[in-house]
């Protein structure tokens, strides 16, 4: 997906952020083991946090990490929950190259289709191991597609339409009480990502003449908003949050409880404000939580 669902480091135990990194570690492993080696490459934070949503008690073992063959890394092993991220994260990666083919400038078109050919293959096996998500990722990403085309200014509409796409992940778990509670909660964060990936490239956007619910909803061409136009976004962000907050409290996330309060309540706060302030990079994000950089 898009890198912007991140835990507040410095709310975790050291025991805890170990977990994470295992987890982590587990996520791309599985990807290996079932799509191949150009498969790790997709990896990153929010689908992790999409495998702790998921997980049971968890099991750990080790495995050789590519980036450090010669070191053995600790791996969560809980395949039931892992391979579900996995699958789930192949088919919205396919998805949104074929998004960027549609919309991006010829070098990157290019890029992206090479990427495409890529991924096929496993976007093929994954659309037939979870076929009602990949039949709901067809049908959402073709109405966000018609929007675009449309050049739709209502900013709900379509957050709604990649909500309820991130949504349908709950439909894979099997008890209804938890199932009930990843709807919400997949639904609001699906609306978050949406909208702060449309904040965050608001100016490029702008400046490429893509299209941009934001830009448009505040009539600002340019990419550039008012205070009180920043503060609208900011308080919409929020409410998303707020009400993936009240799915949390009524659900279960075993050995994951403070990994996932610590990103609802804190980590995707931080995300909003720096990409609201133009702070935001994917390469130092863990100055924004308080964690060290030797440490993940």
């Amino acid at each position: 997906m898009f890198g912007y669902v991140r835990p507040a480091l410095g709310r975790l135990s050291q025991e805890e952020q170990r977990q994470y990194q295992a987890l982590y570690c587990g996520l791309c492993s599985c990807l290996g083991e079932r799509y191949g080696f150009v498969s790790r490459f997709i990896l990153n934070y929010d689908f992790t946090f999409l495998a702790a949503l998921l997980a049971s008690p968890a099991t750990c073992g080790q495995c050789r990490c590519p980036a450090n063959p010669f070191k053995k890394q600790t791996a969560i092993c809980d395949s039931g929950a892992l391979e579900l991220a996995a699958d789930c994260s192949v088919i919205l990666t396919y998805y949104k190259v074929l998004d960027e083919i549609a919309d991006s400038g010829f070098f990157r078109r290019q890029a992206c289709r090479v990427l495409k050919g890529l991924l096929y293959s496993a976007h093929r096996r994954a659309s037939a191991r979870r076929r009602a998500f990949e039949e709901a990722t067809g049908r959402q990403m073709a109405r966000l597609a018609s929007l675009e085309k449309e050049r739709c200014a209502i900013l709900d509409e379509p957050a709604d339409t990649f909500a309820m796409l991130l949504e349908s992940v709950s439909l894979e778990v099997e008890d209804p009480v938890q199932r009930r509670v990843l709807s919400q909660l997949l639904y609001h964060l699906g609306r978050w990502i949406y909208l702060v990936d449309a904040l965050d490239d608001l100016e490029k956007d702008a400046a490429e003449g893509n299209y941009n619910p934001i830009a448009l909803r505040f009539d600002a061409p340019s990419g550039k908003l008012s205070e009180q136009e920043r503060e609208l976004v900011a308080a919409t962000l929020d409410a998303s949050i707020r009400q993936m907050a009240a799915a949390f409290e009524l659900g279960d996330f075993g050995p994951w409880k403070k990994l996932v309060e610590s990103t609802v309540y804190e980590g995707l706060y931080c995300v909003g404000h720096a990409v609201l302030e133009g702070t935001f990079h994917a390469a130092d994000w863990r100055s924004y939580f308080g964690g060290k950089k030797e440490q993940l």
